[in-house]
């Protein structure tokens, strides 16, 4: 029994030690690690035989040729939509949609930390996330109908039509809901604001009523009008009828 050559075995064993574990597959990786310990078993045996070191080789030689190139994964699409998201403020947000967001931003903050996820796996996450994101709802500004609202509360119902007043009265409850309604739209708002000024723009000042027949206080003012009238009058004529008699007498 002869002692095998284990010069080429050596070198091959040492050939393998520039492989980066990250740049393959799982399972190709394993299978050569199996190889390498077999390998590295038969050259730390002094009295491995020639057929033990050949073929020590030869399913280490096939492990390194079956080694498979693991996929490069791209997170960058899905690190940067995880970073614009963690960027915004919720409060400048309806509640609800907010909240649907959530857990799609936790998903995809878990696909970013895997070492091991797949690029479709990383896809998925930057896809579902976006959507999510793009289902936000901004709050609506409220200002204007706040304004409107108290506009119509300012006012005087007494001076305006029963009718036209009934219809600013129904269109502040309903912007006074809208106001107070955290999930409402920026449509709901305008259309609220919409109404409620086309309510108040088509209120009808209450008319003044004409004096009815036979108004004492009506009379009484009037018959005190012609009253001094004609004591104007009569003070007037005397007046005159005494210029003129004075005249007379100087000639």
């Amino acid at each position: 029994f002869l002692k095998g050559d284990k010069a080429e075995l050596q070198d091959l064993v040492d050939s393998t030690a520039e492989l980066v574990e990250g740049n393959y597959t799982e399972e190709s990786w394993t299978a050569l690690q199996e190889a390498l310990t077999n390998a590295n078993t038969v050259l730390n045996n002094e009295n491995a035989m020639q057929e033990e070191v050949d073929e020590a080789y030869d399913n280490l030689q096939a492990a390194i040729n079956g080694l498979e190139e693991a996929e490069v994964v791209d997170k960058s699409l899905l690190e940067a939509m995880v970073n614009k998201v963690l960027g915004l403020e919720e409060d400048k947000y309806i509640a609800s949609s907010w909240q649907a967001m959530l857990p799609e931003l936790e998903a995809a903050q878990e696909v970013l930390g895997n070492e091991k996820a797949t690029q479709a796996e990383v896809d998925e996450a930057c896809d579902t996330l976006t959507r999510a994101y793009l289902n936000l709802r901004l709050k609506p500004n409220k200002d204007l109908l706040s304004d409107l609202i108290n506009k119509a509360n300012g006012l005087n119902s007494t001076s305006y039509t029963a009718n036209t007043w009934a219809v600013v009265a129904d269109e502040v409850i309903k912007a006074q809901a809208v106001l107070e309604d955290s999930e409402a739209s920026e449509a709901e708002v305008k259309a609220s604001e919409k109404a409620l000024t086309k309510a108040l723009e088509g209120l009808e000042i209450k008319s003044v009523e004409p004096v009815k027949a036979g108004d004492t206080t009506a009379n009484a003012i009037k018959t005190g009008d012609n009253s001094l009238i004609g004591t104007s009058i009569t003070l007037m004529s005397l007046s005159l009828a005494g210029y003129y008699i004075s005249k007379k007498r100087k000639y």
